[in-house]
């Protein structure tokens, strides 16, 4: 009993980790510091071994984390400040079909959840659905759950969202490899859970009228600061250099000198995700030097409000990571490893599995892959996985996260309320639109795995 005693002690607290979310409503970051202090205690650890860490485990995740999240918020800001989301939406839909409406629909909610967070995205983007749908004479969640897809696909998958950039740390795996894997598993996950989904609700004629929330308002037509198509590039272009910079350490050698030598390190710093993200800010900026003053007023505001909705985002990241770091101390980690693979389940799997248990349990997808990273973490390393393969179990985590969107998850309400969907409808529509976007991007990385 006392060599498991670290595995027991973790599955004891993982169980308190639920009951303390769950019934007791406990904030979740004080929940994990809670959990990951008592685990350590309980695996073993004395109390200032356990302290200590938790603080390692805390201040090494964040050292990284809270650098990303905060310049992926100001981004954000300045893209939705910009107007460049809309005008991207609006160039998108612009004289489209019902179907291939469907397809621009799941592509404008991939490029808008990169940067921005997935509720003001949805805000942003909801008077253009009400509007594409009025005016081919359809359901709003005709075009919503297309656009549903894509927002909750980016927002599980693609870096530098906050909660694939935390998993990609957990498990120390690299970006570009991350960002790679993410838009291929992504893609097909926004596909079949967007415009796949819509498309056969439609023909079965059990796609639910919603009510327009936006009926009578008039979309915002003041003219952008940024353009449709500086906005897709400025979204896309720090995802370039992060690739960018991956691919000069993997076949630039680090000996290497003269001009392969400048280019090589040219490349890793511009493709370092700070840096990356730095420039993209910098680039938004400068469309606003010679906008309005109106525009400038509104980036100031934006900028000021930007950075309040991630406290809680880098705080729970954080504890995520001290959790890891107890179970790695411990040594529950390796134990779980074994454990797993005696009952033949693979790291991408448990990772998965674990990640589904949590989101359904708690509700919230960026805490569930935290937590299920903190879990598998440890199980990866020992299992001495290459890079693509680390990525991989990440976004299995990632899938996890996605499924099963009900009553606890504030994004279950958000969706229900902007479409004026009944709970029932909510479930019907998108509750198994991400469950679909969950079960497609697993198998999409289930098959990668086969090659890698």
């Amino acid at each position: 009993m006392a060599e498991w005693q670290p595995l027991i002690a973790t599955g004891a607290g993982v169980v308190a980790l639920l009951v303390l979310i769950l019934w007791a409503r406990m904030n979740a970051f004080i929940a994990l510091i809670l959990v990951a202090i008592l685990s350590a205690i309980a695996g073993g650890m004395g109390p200032e071994q356990a302290l200590d860490t938790v603080i390692a485990g805390m201040g090494g995740t964040l050292g990284f984390i809270a650098v990303v999240i905060g310049l992926g918020a100001l981004f954000g800001a300045m893209l939705e400040a910009s107007g460049g989301v809309t005008a991207l939406a609006k160039s998108l839909l612009h004289n489209r079909g019902v179907g291939t409406g469907r397809w621009a629909m799941a592509l404008i909610g991939l490029l808008a959840s990169i940067p921005v967070f997935f509720d003001v995205a949805l805000i942003i983007l909801a008077p253009l659905v009400f509007a594409a749908a009025r005016s081919v004479g359809k359901p709003a969640m005709s075009f919503g759950l297309p656009l549903l897809g894509g927002l909750v696909v980016a927002h599980s998958f693609i870096p530098p969202t906050p909660g694939p950039m935390a998993v990609a740390k957990i498990f120390g795996a690299d970006l570009a490899w991350m960002i790679l894997f993410g838009v291929i598993t992504g893609a097909f996950a926004a596909a079949v859970a967007g415009p796949v989904f819509a498309s056969i609700l439609d023909r079965m004629k059990a796609m639910p009228e919603g009510h327009d929330q936006f009926t009578g308002a008039e979309v915002n037509d003041e003219a952008p600061v940024m353009g449709a198509r500086a906005t897709a590039s400025i979204i896309i272009a720090p995802l370039i250099l992060i690739l960018a910079g991956t691919l000069a350490r993997t076949m630039i050698p680090e000996e290497a000198a003269g001009a392969a030598s400048f280019l090589r390190d040219t490349l890793v710093l511009v493709g370092h995700p700070f840096v990356a993200l730095i420039l993209a800010c910098g680039g938004a900026y400068i469309f606003f030097r010679g906008g309005s003053e109106t525009a400038k007023a509104k980036l100031s505001r934006a900028l000021s409000k930007a950075l309040e909705p991630t406290g809680a985002v880098i705080l729970v990241t954080g504890a995520g990571g001290a959790f890891k770091q107890v179970l790695v101390e411990t040594g529950a980690g390796g134990q779980l490893a074994e454990a797993a693979l005696g009952v033949g389940m693979t790291p991408i799997l448990a990772a998965y599995v674990l990640t589904l248990l949590i989101r359904i349990a708690q509700g919230s997808a960026t805490v569930a892959m935290i937590t299920g990273a903190g879990l598998v973490a440890p199980f990866a390393e020992s299992a001495g996985l290459s890079g693509p393969e680390l990525a991989l179990v990440a976004l299995a985590c990632a899938a996890g996260s996605a499924a099963l969107s009900h009553v606890n998850d504030s994004g279950f309400w958000l969706v229900g309320r902007i479409f004026g969907l009944t709970p029932n409808e909510t479930l019907r529509t998108w509750t198994l639109a991400a469950t679909l976007a969950s079960v497609a991007g697993f198998a999409a990385v289930s098959f990668l795995a086969l090659f890698v």
